[in-house]
Order: C-alpha cells, then sequence, then structure tokens
C-alpha cells in the first residue's frame, strides 16, 4: 500500500502528455526517487529503424562524462605481456583456455569482454553462449583491440553500451539519483548526443520518435527531443 502511494505521489508530479526539457526532466526524476536504494536513473529512446535490417542496426559505446555510478566488471582473453597490461588496467578476469572453460561451465562473472585479435579464434568457439549476452568482443565497438589498457580504463570509468532492441528501443543506465542534477543532465545530453550520432544510414524519416528518463522505482518523464533533432 505504501509503496502504491509513493507511486501515485509520483507519478503526480508529472504532467501527462508533456514533453520535458532535459534539465527539467532530471529534476522531476530526482524527486521522484525516494526508495531505500540509491536508485539508477535510466533513458529509453525509441528510434526510427528496423535493426532487421543490418543497414539500420544501431550500436556502440558512449563514455559518460560524470560516469554511471556503477563499477563494470570486465574480462580480457589475452596472453602474455596483454594479460599483463589487462592486470595491471584493472581487468577484473583475465585468461586465455582457462577463462573459456569457465564460460563454457556457465561462470560469467562480467559485464564487459574484451580480447586481443589473436585470441578470438578462441573467442569464437563461445559465440553461442556471449552472443546472446551481448558480451561478444567485436573490432567495431573496440573491444577486439591491441589497446587493452585504453579499453579496460574506458569501460572502467563509466564507458555505457547501447544497442537497439527489435522494438528500435535503445536504453541503458546514465547515472544514480544521488548524482546533481547538473552531473546528470550532462550524462543524458552525452547519451542522446552519442546516439544520434550513430543514426545508421538506413534510417528514414524520423529517426529520435520519443525519448523518456525515469529511475528505478519511479514513473517515466518524457523528453523534448527536438533540441537534438538533425
Amino acid at each position: 500500500m505504501a509503496k502504491n502511494k509513493r507511486l501515485a505521489a509520483a507519478r503526480a508530479k508529472v504532467e501527462a502528455g508533456k514533453a520535458y526539457g532535459v534539465d527539467e526532466a532530471v529534476a522531476l526524476v530526482k524527486s521522484n526517487a525516494t526508495a531505500k536504494f540509491d536508485e539508477t536513473v535510466e533513458i529509453a529512446l525509441n528510434l526510427g529503424i528496423d535493426p532487421r535490417h543490418a543497414d539500420q542496426m544501431v550500436r556502440g559505446f558512449v563514455s559518460l562524462p560524470n560516469g554511471t555510478g556503477k563499477t563494470l566488471r570486465v574480462a580480457v582473453f589475452a596472453r602474455g605481456p596483454k594479460a599483463e597490461e589487462a592486470q595491471a588496467a584493472g581487468a577484473d578476469i583475465v585468461g586465455a583456455e582457462d577463462l573459456m572453460e569457465k564460460v563454457q561451465a556457465g561462470e560469467i562473472n562480467f559485464d564487459r569482454c574484451i580480447a586481443t585479435p589473436d585470441m578470438m579464434a578462441l573467442v569464437g568457439r563461445l559465440g553461442k553462449i556471449l552472443g546472446p549476452r551481448g558480451l561478444m568482443p567485436n573490432p567495431k565497438l573496440g573491444t577486439v583491440t591491441m589497446n587493452v589498457k585504453g579499453a579496460v580504463e574506458a569501460a572502467k570509468s563509466g564507458q555505457v553500451e547501447y544497442r537497439a532492441e527489435k522494438s528500435g528501443i535503445v536504453h541503458a543506465g546514465v547515472g544514480k539519483a544521488s548524482f546533481s542534477e547538473d552531473k546528470l543532465a550532462e550524462n543524458v545530453r552525452a547519451f542522446i548526443d552519442a546516439v544520434q550520432k550513430a543514426r545508421p544510414s538506413g534510417a528514414k524519416g524520423a529517426y529520435m520518435k520519443k525519448g523518456a528518463l525515469s529511475s528505478t522505482m519511479g514513473p517515466g518523464v518524457q523528453l523534448d527531443l527536438s533540441v537534438f533533432a538533425g
């Protein structure tokens, strides 16, 4: 009952059908984040694409200026000096055949997977396991690289991956409710800008159709995306 009252009170603050500017939306989401834990602030963008077509897929990484408030667990497939480089950069798990065996056994204790190019013959065997989880290393995303140090540090510093779902929606966490309004707004703008720049060649008509911001337990606040149109 208390939860329902809290949610009803939060919804009452949001004007139905109104699209809010980023600053106003952030302020509303923060004021509605009244749970007993530090809620994640999430963004969802409905794009005018059909991801089933290769030339309309939207996927990439964006480094949020103020981080996400969450530390990613990073696994690296590498050997020798590159394995040492990964460990020194702060990777949580580093290995080769031993790491492959753990993944095959269902031990997937990481949120981001990086590999050096020479390890892809090995990692390729894990495609059916890592692929559906969005964890398969990909050279286009910078997760198949010889610059292991840079990739690990980027992941640890607040880099967020975005990937369009079948319905054309992209969503991600862009910070915590405990962040200041300025820091959250800066992260939101950085994320929207990154998705805007990732507009695929096959997208026709309106690209960013709708957007919403919310906290883990709070109602969605519609975003005014007109200032990002381009």
